[in-house]
């Protein structure tokens, strides 16, 4: 930035000091729990940040904005803090500089040179936000998929496997991997696989399952597919999937009851 432009920011610091901390003081968000006096502090260094920026150079490469990012997510605050900080800040210090006696040029010049200095810590933003989006995402993805194919041991050599939701290729896959790994672990000689929760089974749906009978099959284990409804058996029956290879049940009651026939045990009832 233009040193004599520095220099008429620097000179104003108490002045935009004041008109920005009354600003963004009104700025409130229902995301964030810290104390009034923290959020004060934030502020003092939020400002004291964009300070250093002018001073001192593009502080978005050495670390310091990255830092203050993360004591931002600590304090739970919103990207919107951060957006509506910087466009406070380059709004009230546009509006102090035009009001000296300058020429058109220069105030122009003035325009572009806080543009120009704007521009890092707006990417810096955009970035790390980003960043912090797709981290975060893909972490709740992951959590998300290994809850929702899990393989349970009920009995002694029987073992459970309800999905619910949309079946899509990489959760399929996750299925398969879980299913083959628990048949191992818990020397599952019969595994059911409970449908119910499946609002559609498809041509698609169909094969993954066929694909994960098959595999347990190959493991010398028996699958069971149960929660067939009625209209997922007429869906089965149009689309032409043949299901012939491993037994269907319509309730997780009867598949328990065909796993404990096929492993030899029954449930006795002690008086």
């Amino acid at each position: 930035m233009n040193a004599a432009i520095i220099d008429m920011i620097l000179n104003k610091r108490t002045e935009i000091d004041e008109l920005w901390s009354e600003e963004i003081a009104n700025y409130k968000t229902t995301t964030s729990t810290i104390t009034p006096y923290m959020r004060e502090q934030l502020n003092k260094d939020f400002l004291s940040l964009l300070f250093s920026h002018i001073s001192q150079g593009d502080i978005s490469v050495d670390g310091t904005l990255e830092r203050f990012f993360d004591k931002v997510l600590r304090a739970n605050m919103p990207l919107e803090y951060l957006t509506q900080g910087l466009q406070c800040f380059r709004r009230i210090v546009l509006e102090i500089i035009t009001e000296e006696d300058i020429q058109k040029n220069a105030a122009f010049e003035i325009y572009r040179e806080v543009d120009r200095w704007m521009d890092p810590i707006l990417n810096s933003v955009v970035e790390n936000s980003s960043r912090l989006w797709e981290r975060t995402v893909s972490i709740q993805k992951s959590a998300l998929l290994e809850l929702s194919a899990p393989l349970i041991p009920v009995f002694q050599h029987i073992s459970v496997m309800p999905l619910i939701g949309t079946i899509d290729t990489e959760r399929a896959k996750l299925i398969m991997e879980n299913l083959l790994e628990g048949v191992i672990q818990y020397r599952s000689q019969v595994v059911l696989i409970d449908i119910t929760g499946v609002p559609v089974v498809d041509t698609m749906v169909a094969h993954h399952i066929i694909q994960a009978a098959d595999a347990v099959r190959l493991l010398g284990s028996t699958c069971i597919l149960v929660g067939i409804r009625p209209e997922i058996a007429q869906t089965i029956v149009s689309l032409g999937i043949d299901l012939s290879l491993f037994p269907t049940k319509s309730t997780l009651q009867k598949g328990m009851a065909k796993a404990l026939e096929v492993t030899n045990q029954q449930i006795v009832n002690e008086k």
